[in-house]
């Protein structure tokens, strides 16, 4: 198409304001300037230029990582995590600090070093992951200062897997892998950066079989994985009264939980059930095409409390599965799910209410789950429960330690035999 005069860009503008109201038209704009400031070349990459050059030479000359420190059987664990800036809310660092805190609880020493290219004082992330997950005694350090020698040193997301390779510090290096992060990405750069580090050497460590199964078959990376656990203290049946809406998990700015397709799935949902009270919760969404009740970004206990008062819920994802299906479970509520492998093998729960991923098929499973009697819900509530009250994040931790006492333990026969 040739170059748009001035009166053919105001005809157009005239045209997106009559179909998509003046939010749209705004958000169009913000999204080309946004394309129009992104820095060119290694400022646009989440990776360091010295990491980048330092990885290729480790990759190229086929080099391990540092030799590992000592360790005796009876000896407790000193473990580095480095992660991203931690977000109040956020799932992935709320799964990695359960997971801190449960090897502090069993007596190893963690350290969280902070990768953090925002500018940011490491003073306020402490108090951050203080305010926010208060169980975690972990001294938190800047990555910028450099990490001490321990005896396991974990990565926890693409880009922190970079600086994690490159590191002079000694220990076994392990992945702590939620997600199949090249799916996060467009194909290009960032997808082919982030599969690259499945090639470090590290020992992956996932949320869920599901990413294990994956990591070894398609990268040959050895591989454990720890269980999904739910927080059983807070996601209960108790105090559940009669059901009367469906909740909806809301994260427009994450891709992979398919925001669009559940919008337009709960549109035609509330033109079948008017009745039924439909709730968000999460991120802030845009304007909805039906009416809603939007909770916000919410406690876990208020959460818990919203679960209780719905029949089913809406949780969408295209890569690995998510922490809400579990706790929906544990409250009665009965999730519907995109029906995909990721999710089934982790997922793995008969009361699941899974569908094609179309948007009449989602609101047709919806559909069914509030159409019966009351009677019915609130005894399918009950053995939905009862389906997941043996998951505990205590279980998980218990898991994590073993694959850390076992890598441990491998890398240092190694040494010894070398």
């Amino acid at each position: 198409m040739s170059r748009p005069s001035v009166g053919e860009r105001l005809r157009q503008t005239a045209r997106l304001l009559g179909s998509e109201g003046p939010s749209g038209v705004a958000v169009r704009l913000l999204t080309r300037a946004t394309s129009a400031l992104q820095p060119a070349g290694y400022a646009g990459l989440p990776v360091d230029r010295d990491d980048l050059a330092r990885a290729s030479e480790i990759v190229a000359s086929g080099r391990s990582a540092p030799q590992p420190i000592p360790w005796r059987v009876d000896e407790p664990l000193s473990v580095a995590w480095v992660c991203g800036p931690p977000g109040e809310g956020s799932g992935g660092h709320t799964t990695m600090f359960r997971m801190v805190t449960a090897l502090e609880r069993a007596g190893h020493t963690c350290t969280v070093y902070i990768h953090d290219r925002h500018g940011w004082e490491i003073d306020q992330h402490r108090r951050g992951i203080r305010n926010w997950w208060p169980s975690v005694r972990a001294e938190v350090r800047d990555l910028a200062a450099g990490i001490d020698d321990c005896h396991l040193i974990l990565a926890t997301s693409w880009d922190t897997a970079y600086p994690v390779l490159t590191s002079p510090a000694r220990g076994a290096r392990c992945y702590f892998v939620q997600d199949f992060e090249p799916a996060f990405h467009p194909a290009g750069s960032l997808a082919l950066l982030a599969e690259a580090t499945y090639r470090f050497g590290f020992h992956g460590i996932t949320a869920g079989s599901w990413l294990a199964q994956l990591l070894r078959r398609d990268y040959g990376m050895p591989a454990d994985h720890f269980d999904f656990g739910a927080d059983l203290d807070r996601y209960t049946l108790d105090g559940a009264g009669e059901r009367e809406g469906v909740c909806y998990f809301c994260r427009p700015s994450t891709p992979r939980r398919a925001h669009e397709l559940a919008v337009v799935a709960l549109d035609l949902f509330a033109g079948r059930h008017p009745e039924v009270a439909i709730h968000t919760y999460g991120e802030l969404p845009r304007a909805l095409p039906f009416a809603t009740t939007d909770h916000g970004l919410m406690t876990p206990e208020q959460l818990a409390a919203l679960y209780r008062r719905c029949v089913a819920g809406l949780v969408l994802s295209a890569t690995n599965v998510s922490l809400v299906p579990h706790e929906m479970l544990a409250c009665g509520c009965i999730p519907v799910v995109n029906d995909a492998e990721h999710n089934r093998v982790v997922l793995d729960n008969e009361h699941v209410a899974y569908a094609p991923a179309t948007p009449f098929e989602l609101a047709q499973a919806l559909s069914r789950l509030v159409s019966g009697p009351a009677a019915e819900a609130s005894a399918t509530a009950r053995t939905a429960a009862a389906s997941v009250d043996s998951m505990s994040w205590e279980e998980s931790g218990r898991q994590l330690e073993g694959i850390l006492l076992d890598v441990v333990a491998a890398r240092g026969a190694r040494e010894l035999v070398a």
